[in-house]
């Protein structure tokens, strides 16, 4: 099998889903080495596709390449999270602005107008069902991707997103923990809507600078996170992120 087939057998791609989610779920120690000769047996693949799959999460950063060879697992600080989420707002900026440039016709904008619509329903019912409001908001984000029609920028997103907490919809589940969630979605549901109508009237600029702002709104979470250790423990990827002391919150506002 050449490398080519390798990096895409099933082996490889398995180990890539199972540990991924053993890494997210704090099965390994932040600092701790992962070693193939323990993780093959533990996931039932062989070597070859495993030493790939290290390959493709230390891509992803979930991992750390040691000097003297092998793979550590990585940790983060609340200033990494905060820099995730502020290149994230730059990209969805960057995709608003492409799709208030590019869109045509009325059924590209669907699904943009289906989860604004069925995110407004949600709310006007209590927000009953908060599971189904989460899976509105990717749809929202996955269709602006759609709508700015640029592969460069899909996989420049891919990459950014590619940590759990830089996606934007980790901290709008840590969010169930907030007494004040529903002031937050309200204003977070009135950018969706802004950014729709400024797409749809192709005012480009304003469509960016409000995707920008509409990422801000985790920043402002990350910091009640950061203070509530429930709300925390709910953000995917909790048990890498790293907490030097209590004044981590003041230190990203300084």
């Amino acid at each position: 099998m050449s490398n080519a087939d390798e990096s895409r057998s099933p082996q490889m791609l398995r180990a890539v889903l199972q540990l991924r989610e053993k890494l997210l779920a704090g099965a390994f120690v932040p600092g701790e080495r992962v070693a193939e000769l323990t993780l093959a047996p533990l996931l039932g693949v062989s070597r070859t596709p495993l030493r790939l799959a290290l390959g493709v999460l230390e891509h992803e950063g979930l991992l750390r390449t040691l000097p003297s060879g092998g793979f550590v697992v990585r940790d983060f600080t609340a200033a990494d999270i905060a820099d995730a989420i502020e290149l994230r707002g730059v990209l969805e900026g960057t995709a608003a602005r492409m799709a208030a440039e590019r869109w045509v016709g009325n059924r590209t904008l669907a699904p943009l107008r289906d989860a604004v619509a069925a995110m407004d329903a949600l709310m006007a019912n209590g927000l009953e069902d908060f599971a189904l409001y989460v899976a509105e908001n990717e749809r929202f984000h996955t269709g602006l991707l759609i709508l700015a029609a640029s592969p460069m920028l899909s996989r420049a997103m891919a990459q950014a997103t590619a940590l759990p907490f830089a996606s934007p919809s980790a901290f709008v589940r840590a969010q169930a923990e907030l007494e004040e969630r529903r002031r937050v979605l309200v204003i977070a549901q009135d950018q969706h809507r802004c950014i729709l109508d400024a797409i749809v009237a192709r005012e480009s600029g304003r469509a960016e600078a409000l995707a920008r702002e509409h990422a801000r709104l985790a920043r402002r979470n990350l910091d009640s996170a950061l203070r509530n250790r429930a709300m925390l423990e709910s953000v995917p990827g909790a048990a890498l992120i790293r907490q030097n002391s209590e004044n981590d919150a003041d230190a990203l506002r300084a």
